[in-house]
């Protein structure tokens, strides 16, 4: 199961975790994992490619960490987003990803 930890201060994102796989299907074959990914990937590479600083990530064998070092607004909007779009495939694959 992939489970994704949100961190908060105040209205504003701090931290998202993305760890685990979600045993859908295979490696490689896996939809609900890909789906996770290309949501996460884009929502990185759109505020990099806005503000460098906005935060950092961290990769390893056991997933991916998000620190969010900006509260403005554009930052803030995005990591909502991907935070709703993660909830919306919650909702279809509750076996296979959890949201705190």
């Amino acid at each position: 199961m992939i489970k994704v930890k949100v961190e908060k201060k105040d209205t504003n994102y701090t931290k998202i975790s993305v760890l685990g796989h979600a045993m859908y299907e295979d490696y490689g074959k896996d939809i609900v994992c890909s789906a996770v990914s290309s949501i996460v990937i884009t929502t990185i590479n759109g505020i990099i490619s806005l503000n460098k600083d906005s935060l950092n990530y961290r990769i390893s064998k056991k997933g991916m960490t998000i620190i969010v070092n900006s509260n403005d607004r554009i930052t803030q909007v995005l990591i909502n987003n991907m935070i709703n779009l993660l909830k919306e495939l919650e909702n279809d694959y509750k076996d296979f990803i959890q949201i705190n």
